[in-house]
């Protein structure tokens, strides 16, 4: 069986360094233009034969038909990117004399439950429960996702390299190819 993430392309959140997962944003100019020039020098994998899909957000769709046309695919919201509840579309420096927010941010901010969103040991739960039924089903598939999903899904397949959910984002537009099998990977 053969797994291929791809980050979606940069959003206007991304770029203005804004928490943004349950707000379903575009790609943004920027973004799109990125994409189109990474993808005449990477080297993405072929979706022949493939099961293709999606997070459903629209970065996410807009991400497939850049890199790839017009695909038949499906939208599974397993593989959504952490909800951050009241902390959406709003950035560090908005937020630093929020009392909910330096909770948030200073303590365990895994286990701590976003008001109002999810915590991202629940966002990794609900990934990882999308993942092994996935797998359970063996069959090669293409996944255009958040970084996040990838970061959790990556750190779950690969324990052993010890890297945190940040060391395994790829930029947006890149990804892995893995074969789960073999526990191997490239990074693209």
């Amino acid at each position: 069986m053969k797994l291929i993430l791809i980050r979606h392309g940069r959003t206007e959140a991304n770029e203005r360094h804004l928490y943004c997962g349950s707000t379903d944003l575009p790609l943004s100019p920027a973004g799109r233009a990125a994409l189109e020039e990474r993808k005449k020098t990477a080297t993405y994998p072929s979706p022949e034969g493939m099961r293709i899909l999606t997070s459903g957000m629209l970065r996410c769709e807009e991400t497939l038909a850049v890199l790839y046309g017009d695909l038949p695919h499906s939208a599974d919201p397993a593989f959504r990117e952490m909800d951050f509840g009241a902390f959406e579309m709003r950035s560090y420096e908005e937020m630093k004399e929020d009392p909910a927010y330096i909770t948030w941010i200073s303590g365990n901010n895994e286990e701590n439950v976003t008001p109002g969103g999810e915590s991202g040991n629940g966002m990794t739960e609900r990934v990882l429960c999308g993942l092994d039924r996935l797998l359970s089903e063996d069959r090669d598939t293409l996944l255009v996702t958040h970084g996040g999903v990838i970061a959790a899904i990556m750190a779950n397949l690969f324990p052993e390299e010890g890297l945190n959910r940040y060391e395994w984002q790829p930029e947006p537009g890149g990804g892995y190819e893995i074969d789960p099998d073999e526990r191997s990977r490239r990074a693209f």
